[in-house]
């Protein structure tokens, strides 16, 4: 079976093929949810290593599920691109790692390199996997390892030399492979031809009555295969998550790297340790971020731009010298939000998918924009909502102004002239047109359209009547 895509990536001229082992219930995550469908930086366990897969042009990967199968399937599909060869198998029921490797032979051809990775270890990279695969070189499985000062309930790398002659699990290790630092990570690269006949001799006589996919070393050992060891510095990169203590403790290195990332690139951050990015954030110079702000989706930061504290912003453009004031909330969804060159955002400021605002405009506390475009100069500075509107350059939106833009069953839009003053408290309901350079007058009802230049007012007459007395509680 062929099925080599010109964009695969090869390894010592053998196509790759990436089996992930994502069967395990997680009982220790205390959840519902599958271990490997728990979130790290905004994306599931398992989409971190598929990425990680798709960033080596595997021509295929292959999805070992069992606990919550049909529920992580559907997950991986939906995360994954629709160019990924994907195939999925089950292990049920689940009899140690080498068990759930033998569940995707079927899947593998014979002519690839297989490297094996764990839905629950998210933050390898793919410039390591790629030191593996040079090393095996489509003729030799290779081994990440890594030294851990306590390497209790780990499986330690017994050598030769430079040689590995065997991976022994914790609980089959005697006293003296016990003191052995080095660990399997649990990560491999295999070519199939190989890996195969394997696989098919594996037993489960240990002390755990489990298929150890490690035992793979001590047959090619004992068939003249050389098997070498990569090891990594980067305890990251091999951690997996079996806690939530530990997942918790895996969001903090990510994020912590990815902003000592940023502020290598220039980014101003007022304290690397309180800041979440749960997508990609991109920044050009003199960026400075505020604490506890939250990015979420794509998300770009032009020069210059400031963040106040505690903002959550996503799926955005901000344009160059924009300064986002505290507590503001900007979600763009489907929609991203735009927001020009020079605005002024917030505080306690709301901007809803569709939003996209000039150069310079002002959107003040407590004000919410979904679905409208304020054009350059454009003012909402207090306790407003704009919805569903067009505001022309340098309209002044009063406080308490709405676009009342819902009539029950639906959206209707309304159009603002350039130069047009909305005084406090009007209701403009659409679909309405209010003429450029024209002024509505505070406390107005509009429901139809208004001239250019004109004075619009819209409201009761003042009634004031003396003596009047305010209604006594009943005793």
């Amino acid at each position: 079976m062929d099925i080599t895509t010109p964009s695969s990536h090869k390894a010592g001229g053998l196509p790759i093929d990436v089996v992930i082992m994502a069967a395990g219930k997680g009982t220790r995550m205390k959840s519902k949810l599958p271990k490997v469908l728990h979130r790290l930086a905004g994306r599931a366990l398992l989409q971190h290593v598929v990425d990680t897969a798709a960033e080596l042009s595997a021509r295929r990967v292959v999805v070992i599920t069992g606990h919550g199968a049909a529920q992580v399937e559907t997950a991986v599909r939906a995360f994954s691109a629709a160019s990924m060869g994907l195939d999925f198998v089950r292990q049920e029921p689940q009899l140690g790692t080498g068990h759930a490797v033998q569940q995707a032979v079927p899947a593998l051809p014979d002519d690839g390199v297989v490297v094996v990775l764990s839905g629950d270890v998210p933050l390898t990279q793919a410039d390591t996997l790629r030191q593996l695969l040079a090393a095996c070189d489509g003729r030799q499985p290779v081994l990440l390892t890594l030294d851990m000062p306590d390497p209790t309930g780990y499986g330690r790398i017994v050598r030769q030399g430079d040689t590995v002659q065997a991976i022994v699990e914790h609980k089959d290790a005697s006293e003296a492979q016990r003191q052995i630092k080095e660990i399997y990570s649990g990560i491999m690269a295999v070519p199939a031809r190989l890996l195969k006949p394997w696989l098919a001799r594996l037993d489960n006589n240990n002390a755990q009555a489990e298929y150890y996919l490690t035992d793979v070393v001590k047959f090619a050992v004992a068939d003249g295969v050389p098997v070498v060891a990569v090891k990594t510095q980067d305890a990251v990169q091999v951690a997996g998550v079996n806690s939530p203590v530990q997942l918790a403790e895996l969001e903090r290195a990510y994020q912590l790297r990815l902003a000592h990332t940023l502020m290598n690139q220039g980014v101003r951050l007022a304290d690397p340790a309180r800041l979440d990015v749960r997508g990609t954030l991109s920044c050009d110079q003199d960026v400075d971020i505020d604490i506890n702000c939250v990015f979420e989706g794509q998300v770009t930061l032009c020069e210059g731009v400031k963040i106040g504290a505690h903002c959550v912003i996503a799926n955005a453009h901000i344009g160059a010298g924009a300064v986002i004031h505290p507590y503001t909330h900007i979600d763009g969804g489907a929609q991203p939000v735009q927001v020009g060159a020079g605005a002024l955002i917030g505080p306690f400021a709301r901007l809803r998918p569709g939003a996209v605002l000039g150069k310079e405009v002002h959107i003040g506390n407590f004000v919410e924009v979904k679905n409208a475009t304020l054009k350059d100069g454009a003012k909402a500075n207090h306790l407003a909502y704009v919805g569903d509107a067009t505001l022309g350059e340098r309209v002044n939106y009063g406080a308490g102004s709405i676009t009342a833009n819902y009539d029950g069953a639906n959206k209707h839009h309304t159009e603002i002239g350039a130069d047009v003053h909305i005084g406090s408290n009007c209701v403009l309901i659409a679909p309405v047109t209010i003429g450029e350079g024209g002024t509505v007058g505070g406390g107005s009802v509009i429901t139809k359209n208004t001239a250019p230049g004109a004075l619009t007012v819209a409201r009761a007459k003042q009634v004031s009547l003396s003596n009047w007395q305010r209604p006594v509680k009943k005793k």
